[in-house]
């Protein structure tokens, strides 16, 4: 099977998806340069090559409180890369650090951070999620003009990773929000808290809408969520084959992981075909 392109996020700041010119001593060092350029790129590179050392983990968490980064318009460019890093390291020791990050004035801090705190799965993150994701609700139903200052897409994903059950009546109402991203990851969320069809299938049906991002997005949430009736959809699609795999690559794990070692489900079966049809 052709190796999939490089996740956005993956991507040096020169677009390199490769660049292995750092060793860990000298990111380590950079990440505490006076040079804010070399510090950006350390903290990008640690989470690319997942450099799970002590040191890398300190020196990024630190990088959560710095204040010597900033954009003319207030943003934290070396917090986002370090948040965004601690979630690919998968250590816990970062989850509190990343929920007072969920209270930054940087949206894409608190984006990355949601992104983070689900990828490392602990359910103490829920509150803080929930208390953002308030912002655009009033009375447990969306504002008239729906908020728009908070990264719901994130936030609904995250709760839904973390099987936020509970919290089901406050996700439900982002069905209904005018940006589809957000329905988009509503769906993907109530599946997982759910697991009822109507939304699985509801992410299907998106997948022959007409913008080619949302499409992208789309099977990218039914691999999260290994919604297997999804497949034929998927293989379909009018996208890249190399995210069509990864979607389907989704389905499979999901199915591997409910079933004994010596067998394949008829299900999994049909995904590797598929899968086999794009190569």
């Amino acid at each position: 099977m052709n190796p999939s392109p490089p996740k956005f996020e993956d991507l040096s700041p020169t677009g390199d998806a490769n660049d292995e010119s750092l060793t860990v001593e000298q990111a380590l060092a950079n990440l505490e340069s006076a040079d804010l350029g070399l510090r950006f790129y350390a903290a990008w590179w640690l989470g690319r090559f997942r450099i799970g050392e002590a040191a890398a983990i300190t020196g990024l968490i630190k990088a959560l409180e710095d204040e010597a980064d900033r954009t003319p318009e207030g943003g934290y460019p070396l917090r986002r890369n370090a948040a965004r890093a601690l979630g690919k390291l998968g250590d816990r020791q970062a989850v509190l650090p990343l929920i007072r990050c969920l209270d930054c004035s940087d949206f894409y801090v608190r984006e990355a951070a949601a992104q983070s705190l689900e990828m490392l799965g602990d359910p103490v993150c829920i509150p803080a999620l929930i208390k953002l994701l308030q912002v655009g609700l009033q009375d447990g139903q969306l504002i008239l003009q729906p908020d728009l200052s908070q990264p719901y897409d994130a936030i609904l994903e995250a709760l839904g990773t973390l099987r936020a059950t509970e919290f089901i009546p406050l996700v439900k109402p982002f069905l209904e929000h005018p940006i589809e991203l957000v329905q988009y990851a509503a769906a993907r969320a109530m599946y997982q808290l759910t697991q009822e069809s109507v939304y699985g299938e509801r992410l299907v049906q998106a997948l022959a809408g007409e913008k080619l991002q949302l499409r992208r997005a789309v099977l990218a949430d039914l691999g999260a969520i290994g919604y297997l009736p999804a497949a034929d959809a998927i293989a379909q699609t009018l996208a890249e084959n190399s995210l069509k795999l990864i979607s389907l690559k989704g389905l499979l794990e999901h199915q591997v992981n409910h079933i004994t070692p010596s067998t394949f489900s008829e299900g999994a079966i049909k995904v590797i075909n598929l899968m086999d049809s794009l190569l």
